[in-house]
C-alpha cells in the first residue's frame, strides 16, 4: 500500500478485483492484450505490485512481437527477476482461471484507469498542498506545476480513445460533401462561421480539432476580423470564448457594437453621438446584441496554463464552439526554462493539443517580424514572416495573412489581380485575406473591404454589410405625470387634519 495513503488514515482509490480481470483475460485472449495496450500504457496504473509485474512483462513481450501465454509470460517474468515476487506460475494460473470472456475488457480497463487517476489527484494536490504551506515557495511557479500535473493526469481521459475506422470516415466524407453539394447558391457550412460569405465558400468554415493562425503587423486589423467571426457565430447562436491578453472588455465592446451596426468607433468611444435619437438605435441593438452568446476574458492572465484553464472552463460551464485569443505573443508559459522561441513553439503546440482535446476550433492571432517593413517591393507577408517561432507554421492547419495595401501607402491596382477578383475591387475591396497554408485545400487569396472609421471589414457582396447609415428608430416621449399622479393625494386623519 503506498506510503502517502496509510499516512492519512485512508485506503487508496482501487479496484483488485477488476486488475485481476484484466491481467487474466490478457492471458488468454490476444485481443485483450490490444485493447488493453491501447488504454493502460503503463504499469503503475494497476495498484497491485502483482499486477504491476504480469503487466511488465506483457508489454515487454508485445514490444517484440514475441506471443503472450501463461508460457511465454512466466519466462520473461523469470528474465526480468520479478517471478518470485509475482507470486510464480501459480499466480498466473490463477488469474487465467478466472476468466471465460474477453467481452468487458475495454470497460474493465477504463475502471482500472480511473481509479490511477484518482490515486494520483489526491497524491499531486497533497504535495502542492505542502508546498503552499511552505513560505519560501514561489505561488506562480507552484500554480504552473499544479496545471502540469493536472494536465498530466488528464491526458489519461483520452487515452485510447476510440480511433475511427475508414469505413465510418467516409461516411461521413460523404456527408460533408452532399451538405456542399446540396445547394449551390447557398454556402453550406461544415464548420463554424468564419465571418465572411467569400471565406465560407472556400473553407466550408473554421473545422473542429483546427488550430486558425491570424497574422498581420500591428494595425492591421486582427482583432476587428476576429470579432466579426465572433459575431457572426454568436448571430446564429453559436457560443465564442475570446480571450483578450490586450484589450479591455469596454474596447472590445465598443469594437463589437462598430462591427455589427453603422456607427462609428469615434461616436462610441470619443465624441458620442450627433443626434439624440441615435440612442433609441443604440438601445434597441443593445436588446438585440445581449442575447449574443459572447463571452469575454480580460482578465490579463498571459500564461498558456491559465488560457487552457479559461477555455476549458467556458467549454463546460456555456458550451463554446469556438475560441479566440487575442494574442499569442502576449502569451507565456512557466514551465519552459529557454529561449522565447522555444516558449512560444510549447505555446502554439499546447494550443493545437486544446483543439483537438475540446474538438473545437482556436483562433489565435499572431504578430509578424519587422521583416515585413524592410521589404522594398510588395510588403505582402510570407510564413517566414511569422514572429518568433517556425513551430506555429508546423503547428497550425491554417495560416491567414492580412494586407492592406493603404497601410503601407500603396495604391491598389486592379491589374495586379485575376479577372475573378476585379470586380471585387470595383466594388470597393481593399484588402487581401491570403492563405498561406491550409491543411484543407490549396493556398488562395480572397478580398475584403476595410472601413477604418468603424474599424471593420466587411464583405462586398453581402449587402447589410455594405450598408452605411445608422437606422434611426423612434424615440417615443415620455408620459408626463403631475405630482398628484404620481404620489397621490395626501392622507386625511380622521379629523380632517392633515398628516
Amino acid at each position: 500500500m503506498d506510503k502517502q495513503f496509510i499516512d492519512k488514515g485512508k485506503l487508496p482509490p482501487a479496484c483488485v478485483e477488476i486488475e485481476d480481470a484484466v491481467i487474466g483475460s490478457m492471458l488468454c485472449f490476444q485481443n485483450s492484450v490490444d485493447e488493453a495496450l491501447m488504454i493502460i500504457s503503463k504499469p503503475e496504473v494497476f495498484y497491485k505490485d502483482s499486477n504491476k509485474n504480469v503487466f511488465t512483462a506483457i508489454q515487454s513481450l508485445h514490444k517484440v512481437g514475441n506471443p503472450i501465454d501463461l508460457m511465454t509470460v512466466s519466462a520473461e517474468l523469470r528474465k526480468l527477476g520479478l517471478s518470485e515476487a509475482t507470486g510464480g506460475d501459480w499466480y498466473l494460473m490463477e488469474l487465467s482461471g478466472k476468466i471465460a470472456s474477453s467481452a468487458h475488457t475495454e470497460y474493465h480497463c477504463r475502471l482500472v484507469l480511473q481509479k490511477y487517476m484518482a490515486r494520483q489527484t489526491i497524491l499531486f494536490s497533497s504535495q502542492i498542498i505542502a508546498l503552499a504551506y511552505d513560505e519560501t515557495t514561489d505561488i506562480f511557479e507552484l500554480m504552473g506545476r499544479w496545471q502540469k500535473e493536472f494536465d498530466n493526469v488528464v491526458d489519461y481521459i483520452s487515452t485510447g480513445r476510440d480511433t475511427m475506422s475508414f469505413p465510418a470516415a467516409l461516411q461521413n466524407l460523404k456527408q460533408e460533401v452532399e451538405l456542399l453539394t446540396a445547394n449551390k447558391e447557398e454556402v453550406k457550412l461544415v464548420g463554424v462561421h468564419t465571418g465572411f460569405r467569400r471565406l465560407n465558400k472556400y473553407t466550408g468554415g473554421y473545422r473542429n480539432q483546427e488550430l486558425i493562425i491570424i497574422a498581420a503587423r500591428p494595425g492591421m486589423g486582427k482583432t476587428a476580423y476576429v470579432l466579426k467571426c465572433a459575431i457572426e457565430n454568436c448571430k446564429i447562436g453559436v457560443g465564442v470564448g475570446f480571450i483578450s491578453l490586450e484589450m479591455s472588455m469596454q474596447q472590445l465592446t465598443a469594437r463589437a457594437v462598430a462591427i455589427d451596426t453603422n456607427f462609428h468607433l469615434k461616436q462610441l468611444l470619443k465624441t458620442g453621438f450627433e443626434h439624440k435619437e441615435y440612442f433609441s438605435t443604440y438601445t434597441h441593438h443593445q436588446e438585440r446584441m445581449k442575447e449574443y452568446p459572447l463571452y469575454i476574458d480580460d482578465s490579463g492572465k498571459t500564461d498558456i496554463s491559465d488560457v487552457v484553464i479559461k477555455i476549458k472552463i467556458l467549454v463546460r460551464k456555456y458550451d463554446i464552439k469556438i475560441a479566440i485569443i487575442d494574442y499569442l505573443q502576449l502569451m507565456t508559459d512557466r514551465t519552459v526554462k529557454g529561449n522565447r522561441e522555444a516558449e512560444i513553439s510549447s505555446i502554439s503546440r499546447r494550443l493545437k493539443a486544446l483543439a483537438k482535446e475540446l474538438d473545437i476550433p482556436v483562433i489565435a492571432l499572431s504578430q509578424l517580424s519587422r521583416a515585413v517593413e524592410t521589404r522594398g517591393s510588395s510588403k505582402r507577408p510570407m510564413l517566414s514572416d511569422l514572429r518568433e517561432s517556425g513551430a506555429i507554421e508546423q503547428d497550425a492547419d491554417i495560416v491567414q495573412f492580412l494586407y492592406r495595401p493603404e497601410y503601407y501607402k500603396i495604391d491598389i491596382d486592379v491589374d495586379d489581380y485575376d479577372t475573378s477578383m476585379q470586380p471585387l475591387i470595383s466594388a470597393g475591396a481593399n484588402s487581401e485575406v491570403i492563405f498561406a497554408k491550409y491543411r484543407g485545400g490549396s493556398t488562395n487569396t480572397t478580398l475584403l473591404k476595410w472601413i477604418g472609421d468603424k474599424t471593420k471589414f466587411v464583405d462586398v457582396e453581402c449587402e447589410d454589410d455594405m450598408r452605411e447609415d445608422v437606422d434611426v428608430y423612434e424615440v417615443k416621449a415620455l408620459p408626463c405625470v403631475s405630482p398628484a399622479d404620481a404620489f397621490g393625494e395626501p392622507e386625511k386623519s380622521n379629523n380632517g387634519i392633515d398628516f
